[in-house]
């Protein structure tokens, strides 16, 4: 009888390290224009390779080819290059900021703006999203006021929710945007559970859930999807691969599917992948996904392959576990550039418009932040009242918090 080997226990690490030359020759890249687009209310069995390639709409040369093209006008494309220039111009100011002690805390989103702009674009007013803390441009492309935005990151007296989120964790039931949660992975149950009750209603409204690729493995992922699946939730289930979680590359979270697209594939349900620094495809793969929860089909899990590009927040230090040149060899490039390109090659743009659209949008908010400056900051100026923290809880005070609130004075 021979002796077993001894067990050891598989660890996945990430191709590089620091210090060592970036390599993303693993990411296969299909040509631009060459995953097919199949009808909306196409059988989740037939559409199964979808979960494995990655749909783009603009080539290298700035071109917009292939059958997702064209769910969008030139005037359209103008608003969402102008959408990610003020996230990407919002994201300077508050992270310039907080290292100016501001704030106490941020977390910018570059390199993913396409994204959330774009796929704002493809909801009706009265949809939601349970968004994580990187889908700002869910509201700016909403217009969701900046002052405002930068009012609850100050957490000063104008802070739409008072003092009572962290910065960053925004809230708008107006412009569609749930409450966001520290704790990661809830707003995915919660998405469903809102689009589920729409159903229940008779109602039109879809849902949107949000997730990063690290939070996918938290048992709420999996609790979502079989909820979603069994009920045909009018919900779009949204991961964003930005490669990174907090300090763990994807793979740990991935483990052996291939793709987190592929998650869906288990659970029955329709599942594709996307380019996310392609502002065109996001879009188009969002409306398709938004038409299928509409018209009563059911739910549609995406992954956005995308990159980040900063840290994963003010408190990250991002060299300490990848190459400082990786986001530079990052293959599907600057979703900015790619827009503004395209919009050039139609004759639609020029450099020319695009410098006077940056200087008019860092003005824009340079002056909303003066704005919000002069309500304070996180060391000066108007802060909440303390008497907020007792109110919007509960319809009538307990006697409790009516003691607790009269022992604090206000």
């Amino acid at each position: 009888m021979t002796e077993a080997p001894r067990l050891s226990l598989h660890v996945p690490e990430p191709e590089v390290r620091p210090g060592n030359k970036p390599d993303f020759s693993h990411v296969t890249i299909p040509k631009a224009g060459s995953v097919r687009r199949p009808e909306v209310d196409a059988d989740p069995e037939s559409i199964r390779d979808l979960a494995f390639s990655i749909i783009r709409v603009l080539n290298r040369e700035g071109e917009a080819v292939g059958p997702w093209a064209g769910t969008l006008t030139t005037e359209e494309l103008m608003d969402g290059l102008k959408h990610m220039m003020v996230l990407r111009a919002f994201d300077q100011r508050m992270l310039m900021a907080q290292r100016q002690g501001k704030t106490s805390f941020y977390m910018q989103h570059l390199g993913e703006e396409a994204v959330s702009c774009a796929f704002r674009r493809a909801l009706q007013p009265g949809d939601m999203n349970f968004p994580t803390y990187r889908q700002a441009g869910l509201l700016i492309a909403g217009d969701y006021p900046l002052v405002d935005m930068m009012n609850q990151i100050y957490s000063n007296d104008a802070d739409p929710l008072k003092g009572r989120q962290l910065p960053v964790m925004y809230s708008s039931k107006e412009h569609g945007f749930f409450s966001i949660s520290g704790n990661l992975a809830t707003q995915y149950v919660q998405a469903v559970g809102w689009a589920m009750a729409s159903a229940i209603k008779n109602d039109t409204k879809i849902a949107a859930a949000w997730i990063g690729d690290g939070s996918t493995a938290e048992s709420d992922f999996h609790a979502a999807l079989v909820f979603a699946s069994t009920y045909r939730a009018p919900v779009i289930l949204n991961v964003v691969n930005n490669q990174w979680a907090i300090s763990t590359f994807q793979g740990i979270a991935r483990g052996g599917s291939g793709t987190f697209a592929a998650r869906g594939l288990g659970f029955g349900l329709p599942s594709l992948r996307v380019d996310g620094n392609d502002y065109l495809a996001v879009h188009a793969v969002a409306k398709w996904a938004a038409e299928r929860a509409r018209r009563n089909i059911g739910p549609t899990l995406v992954e956005y392959v995308t990159y980040r590009v900063g840290a994963h927040s003010t408190s990250d230090d991002p060299s300490a576990y990848r190459p400082k040149e990786e986001s530079e060899v990052w293959p599907l490039g600057d979703p900015v550039i790619r827009l503004k390109n395209h919009l050039i090659r139609i004759g639609a743009w020029s450099e020319e418009r695009h410098t006077q659209m940056e200087a008019e949008i860092r003005d824009t908010v340079v002056t909303a932040q003066k704005e919000a400056e002069r309500h304070g900051t996180l060391h000066s100026g108007g802060r909440p009242s303390m008497r907020d923290m007792f109110e919007g809880v509960y319809a009538e005070m307990p006697a409790h918090l009516r003691r607790q609130r009269q022992k604090a004075g206000v």
